[in-house]
């Protein structure tokens, strides 16, 4: 059973930088997606970023060159982060972590979301 766990969300200010964190316990499997998916007030879950279990990635083309998806993996643990740069307003959302076994449709995992608000 994999739990998501996510972290580092707050208010900045707009140009500023904020880095989430999101604790992934029980991803086990030789291949998989982890990613992480935002959802703006009264719009519907979008997808930020994606790294798969060969570490390729991929970018909404709003965060492309201001955000970077990574992880670091140990055993059945592993830790996905997201380092955004050059925020604006738009990207004002509840930022949520996920796991799926592939990037497509991902809808298996998720964590329980944090806000990210930029004024």
């Amino acid at each position: 059973h994999v739990q998501l766990v996510e972290s580092g969300g707050g208010s900045v200010q707009a140009g500023g930088s904020l880095r989430l964190s999101c604790a992934a316990a029980g991803v086990t499997y030789v291949n998989y997606c982890l990613g992480w998916f935002r959802q703006p007030p009264g719009k519907g879950r979008e997808v930020v970023a994606t790294i798969d279990s060969d570490g390729s990635t991929t970018y909404a083309d709003s965060v492309k060159g201001r955000f970077t998806i990574s992880i670091s993996k140990d055993n059945a643990k592993a830790t996905l982060d997201l380092q955004m740069h050059s925020l604006k307003p738009d990207d004002t959302a509840i930022y949520y972590c996920a796991a799926d076994f592939f990037c497509i449709n991902m809808d298996r995992y998720w964590g329980q979301g944090t806000q990210v608000t930029v004024s």
